[in-house]
């Protein structure tokens, strides 16, 4: 089955890119997302493995809540608070973040 990665921005979609060692499709929402984007974003991956890492403040809980709802079997990862956002977020905890989801380097 394909893996999906849904994350915030291009930023972070760069910053999870350098540490992924396969083929995955890494889609950004930019921010949160009104009920058509939602649709439009949700329709071709419904049937996919997604999984869900987002900025570790306000905007990415809000961000988390709504793509549970849409996306119930999504598997959340998390950054830790202090890091803040998925773009400052240092390569090797990254990589733990990612590891047993998916191939890292």
């Amino acid at each position: 089955m394909e893996k999906v990665l849904i994350v915030e921005g291009s930023n972070d979609r760069e910053r999870v890119r350098k540490v992924l060692d396969e083929q995955v499709d890494v889609v950004c929402t930019y921010g949160t997302l009104s009920d058509e984007k939602l649709e439009t974003l949700i329709l071709p991956i419904e049937d996919k493995d997604v999984y869900i890492l987002v900025d570790a403040d306000d905007a990415g809980e809000k961000l988390r809540k709504q793509l549970k709802r849409e996306l119930p079997h999504a598997i959340h990862l998390h950054t830790q608070r202090g890091y803040g956002q998925v773009e400052t977020t240092p390569y090797d905890y990254l990589t733990q973040v990612l590891r047993g989801y998916f191939n890292v380097k």
